[in-house]
């Protein structure tokens, strides 16, 4: 205990001998922290959203009908789409899917637009097959595969897919910009910790020297160093949580990020909290190992 409260005070003897520079490195960890801590945020509420909208993707097969084709789709055609379906379906592309009949189809309409369907005298909507891709990306080749050139009897093969690959592209560069900005404070943040780390080696160049003399071992030298460097690194990052919290609660509510489903969402507030602090501890440690290694020679 007291080999380890020597070195906690020699730790603390350096911080306060290169204050200014202690407290410009923790600074810079400090916003590179916070912008850490909002793009987790942002950037898993934005890949939450982008799923929940491959999620809705669905894929509709419509069958000729007798107001829109010569040749309305008969049973068996209608049966050797299902056969298809079936097959694509053994191919793990298609987690489920429902036949919608054209009775039924009018009245889910009749529901939602009472003012336009209410007045028909009869039924101009054909039966159909609505189809849920197990992943959103393969919306396209189930689409190909149930194709009117492919299949007798079916007029037309219909998904959303366009618009989910816009919001997946938005996503996309919104991830790149935040990624690329961190990742230049981080590179920042380690480059101004490791500097701060030289310049206590340094001025205490002699000491080290006489401590080597009396019989100090190198990791004895090396560990209030690299104490100094994990406590710029947790400093900054602790005060990072802070004021991503008060962002979260005071800032937050102003945007209303959130959605009419609830498995929209973005990652836990402590789990981005614990990847800041961790994203800390590890800035200090690549700086002062970095100092080390190339500038202490003990």
């Amino acid at each position: 205990m007291s080999r380890f409260r020597l070195l906690i005070s020699e730790a603390l003897h350096s911080i306060r001998a290169n204050l200014s520079t202690t407290v410009a490195a923790m600074m810079t960890v400090f916003i590179g922290m916070f912008l850490l801590g909002v793009c987790i945020a942002l950037g898993s509420w934005m890949v939450s959203w982008s799923n929940h909208t491959k999620k809705e993707i669905v894929v509709n097969v419509y069958f000729c009908a007798q107001e829109t084709c010569d040749k309305p789709a008969n049973n068996r055609q209608k049966e050797q789409t299902l056969a298809q379906i079936n097959q694509i379906k053994s191919q793990g592309l298609i987690k489920k899917f429902r036949y919608v009949s054209k009775e039924e189809a009018l009245a889910s309409q009749r529901k939602k637009f009472p003012e336009y369907y209410n007045v028909l005298s009869s039924n101009p909507l054909p039966d159909a097959y609505k189809i849920t891709p197990t992943r959103g990306e393969d919306a396209g080749k189930i689409a190909a595969q149930l194709a009117p050139s492919k299949l007798n009897g079916v007029e037309s093969t219909q998904y959303n897919k366009r618009v989910s690959e816009r919001v997946l592209k938005v996503a996309k560069v919104i991830e790149i910009a935040f990624a690329l900005m961190v990742l230049i404070l981080l590179v920042a943040s380690t480059a101004l910790v490791a500097n701060t780390i030289r310049l206590s080696i340094f001025s205490r160049r002699r000491e080290i020297e006489v401590m080597k003399l009396v019989g100090a071992t190198n990791w004895f030298v090396r560990l209030p160093f690299m104490l100094e460097g994990l406590i710029c690194g947790i400093g900054g990052a602790l005060l990072a949580v802070i004021l991503l919290l008060i962002t979260k609660t005071v800032a937050m509510p102003m945007f209303n990020l959130g959605s009419t489903s609830g498995d929209v969402h973005a990652w836990p507030f402590a789990l981005t909290s614990a990847l800041m602090v961790l994203t800390g501890l590890v800035l200090g440690a690549v700086g002062t190992g970095i100092t080390l290694r190339r500038f202490l020679q003990v």
